[in-house]
């Protein structure tokens, strides 16, 4: 899977938030909001390369061009953590290393999802 860098994250972050496709100019307007400035031409870069790594998709039918994520953020977050997963050479330590180091509230989470997997199946 493709990775994010920082300012991709940041537009990516501005696409995932907006319950509508986004313009360049309105990631531009979202990304000032939380006080990070950049120039229409960065921001047009950079959805150019977060199409071509399949994160975004464009609507070009209408200007200015509109961008909608192609996946959700907790897709693409849970898919980071499969690939770290699966570059481990001891799967178990790794899961138990992680098991270990989550909120009570996350682990309560996590028992209630597995317990609702392992119903399903």
């Amino acid at each position: 899977m493709a990775t994010l860098g920082e300012l991709e994250r940041a537009v990516m972050d501005a696409v995932w938030d907006a319950a509508v496709p986004l313009s360049a100019y309105d990631v531009q307007a979202s990304l000032e909001a939380a006080g990070r400035p950049l120039a229409a031409t960065t921001l047009l870069t950079v959805l150019s390369r977060l199409e071509k790594k399949g994160f975004v998709a464009s609507d070009r039918s209408s200007r200015p061009h509109r961008y909608t994520a192609v996946a959700a953020r907790a897709d693409h977050v849970a898919e980071l953590m499969h690939e770290v997963l699966g570059e481990s050479r001891d799967r178990s330590a790794v899961l138990a290393r992680f098991v270990g180091s989550v909120s009570d509230e996350d682990a309560a989470v996590l028992r209630e999802l597995l317990r609702s997997a392992g119903s399903e199946g």
